[in-house]
């Protein structure tokens, strides 16, 4: 029987309100991601594509090892300076060890379009099991998340706490200029009051998902293995229909509420 590795904490330290109460938590990621994995080829040929560390300055094919690789930041004349981990944990950055609730605001408020990484706060010691607790229960009761900066993966970040069956979650935001304005790209199209009242009606039809039952299953991962066996093969996969939209939007909305009332009896 297969068991799940162990969540290896990618940050420790305290969060802190207002100086005073002082919460030591660790950080561990909340979420992973499974995705089809490719490599490089030449496209003219198939041949596999290796990519070799190399050093510009010895101007030999002589490959780098991993562990003598450093990193730099390059200054706008091309000159790097060598950056080593030892200094990046001496960073003068008060939010380094340390995430400092600005203050706490509805969670209605944050735009979902904000989110970004999501990891689990875990209290760290038995001291901060009674705070951890108390702070997860005020945040259920009040429905509100708070707002602090944390520097996390070498950037100082936004963030939120929130809490998540029973446990807290802190889930980073992107900064107000990171998210892009949509512009125009949403047209202004009239509608009539039937399709209205059609599209609130099928909307009405389809609410109710049990959201832990959805699974990946037969979605990208296996297509991809399916095209991956017919060229070993030789064959070709077949294409699935592209869906087309409907040339009467008022009789596609009256047949899409009709087949989702008979797929439910």
């Amino acid at each position: 029987m297969e068991t799940e590795p162990p969540m290896r904490t990618v940050w420790r330290g305290a969060v802190t309100f207002v100086g005073m109460v002082v919460l030591p938590i660790r950080l561990v990621s909340a979420t992973e991601t499974h995705r089809g994995r490719f490599r490089e080829v030449h496209s003219r040929d198939g041949g596999r594509i290796r990519h070799k560390r190399v050093c510009e300055v010895e101007g030999t094919q002589e490959e780098i090892p991993h562990e003598d690789v450093g990193r730099a930041v390059e200054l706008p004349d091309g000159r790097l300076v060598p950056i080593t981990d030892e200094e990046l944990e001496r960073l003068p950055l008060p939010t380094r060890h340390v995430a400092e609730v600005l203050g706490f605001v509805p969670g209605s408020e944050i735009d979902p379009i904000s989110y970004d990484g999501a990891y689990y706060a875990a209290p760290d010691g038995p001291a901060a099991d009674r705070p951890y607790v108390l702070l997860t229960e005020a945040l259920a009761g009040t429905g509100c998340v708070g707002i602090c900066k944390i520097a996390l993966r070498q950037r100082e970040r936004l963030a939120v706490l929130r809490p998540r069956r029973g446990v807290i979650v802190l889930q980073t935001l992107l900064w107000a200029d990171e998210v892009r304005e949509p512009g125009d790209l949403g047209p202004s199209t009239p509608f009539t009051d039937r399709e209205m009242e059609l599209a609130e009606m099928l909307l009405s039809e389809l609410t109710g998902i049990e959201m832990q039952q959805l699974k990946e299953g037969y979605g990208y991962g296996h297509a991809l293995e399916q095209l991956v066996a017919a060229k070993t093969v030789g064959s070709e996969v077949p294409e699935l229909p592209t869906p087309q939209p409907a040339a009467e939007l008022l009789a596609a909305l009256e047949e899409s509420v009709q087949a989702t009332r008979r797929s439910r009896k």
